[in-house]
């Protein structure tokens, strides 16, 4: 932890994670970090907010600010997921555009910025899943770059990383730790983020949810922590955290599918999100969920609000009745 009076030799720097669905900026931002913090499945579009993370190297502070994956929708959901990443590309020192090299990387980043809507300042350009491509070695980056600038003339450089593998990621830290201002951190008091553990909670479960319902129904899907209360167990004098959450669905069917026979699968959901939750907190925990239906809850301004996704100039009139 960082002494509140701080070095004069100390940097930071704050740097957004931009690009498409499944481009592996969750994977790369949980890299850096060290551990598990922002979620990640195999489904698009699992990050819906952005929020700010960060790590220290030697006197250097890499704040890093993760962002849904830009993609083009009508959806009033969708339409406010490419608002955060909008939002987490302003007021940075530096945006990193992900490319995934297992797809057409040019037509990735053209299709990226028709439906990001607004310049990129200083970009670098990182290509990933490079674990994933044969004969990466006959594979013209400089090129690449090049066609790429013509959509971002901002891009500076580029580099090519596997964020599950961890190959190369070095440079890119390095690099980071170089371009960074001298300066106070932004998190001395040795903060991991700038969401609490209540957002993190919801996080999870619908993490959780994600992997054990599979393909059925991940994006109809949404989760409200109700209750985040620590209370001391009166047996021990040890802290626990009481959670309760609901998970919201849009369909009746859909109730039924994350119930499952009697209670399996919303038992099967809760224990292993109450895992995580205790390794993030370092407690406790006991984790209460309900599943509630909520007709178009995706189009529902309340409970849009309530899951932290503010409206953007390009939203739709949506009801609010919750």
């Amino acid at each position: 932890m960082l002494l509140e009076d701080q070095h004069p030799h100390n940097k930071s720097i704050m740097v957004s994670v931009l690009g498409k669905p499944n481009a592996g900026k969750s994977t790369l931002v949980n890299y850096l970090l060290g551990f598990d913090l922002a979620i990640v499945s195999s489904k698009p579009q699992t990050t819906r907010n952005q929020f700010h993370c960060n790590f220290v190297v030697d006197r250097t502070e890499v704040v890093l600010v993760d962002t849904p994956g830009v993609h083009s929708s009508s959806q009033e959901l969708n339409i406010r997921m490419n608002g955060q990443a909008q939002f987490g590309s302003e007021g940075v020192d530096l945006n990193l555009l992900l490319l995934d090299l297992t797809k057409d990387v040019v037509s990735e980043c053209q299709n990226f910025m028709k439906d990001f809507d607004s310049n990129l300042s200083k970009t670098w350009i990182v290509f990933t899943k490079s674990d994933r491509v044969e004969n990466l070695e006959n594979k013209n980056f400089e090129k690449m770059l090049t066609s790429i600038q013509e959509f971002i003339p901002s891009a500076e450089k580029y580099f090519v990383i596997s964020g599950k593998e961890g190959d190369n990621v070095h440079l890119l830290t390095g690099e980071l730790c170089d371009a960074a201002i001298p300066g106070p951190h932004m998190y001395p008091d040795g903060s991991v983020s700038n969401k609490n553990q209540r957002f993190f909670a919801s996080e999870y479960i619908r993490e959780q949810a994600f992997h054990i319902l599979k393909d059925e129904l991940p994006y109809e899907l949404a989760v409200i922590v109700d209750e985040y209360q620590d209370a001391i167990n009166k047996e021990n004098f040890s802290q626990d955290t009481k959670i309760s959450a609901t998970i919201l669905v849009n369909r009746p069917s859909q109730r039924a599918i994350v119930v499952g026979a009697k209670g399996s699968v919303i038992k099967e959901i809760g224990t292993a999100a109450r895992m995580k939750i205790e390794a993030m907190a370092g407690e406790r925990v006991h984790l209460n969920l309900h599943v509630k239906v909520s007709p178009k809850w995706f189009r529902n301004n309340f409970v849009l609000d309530e899951i932290g996704l503010p409206r953007t100039h390009k939203s739709n009139r949506v009801w609010r009745k919750k």
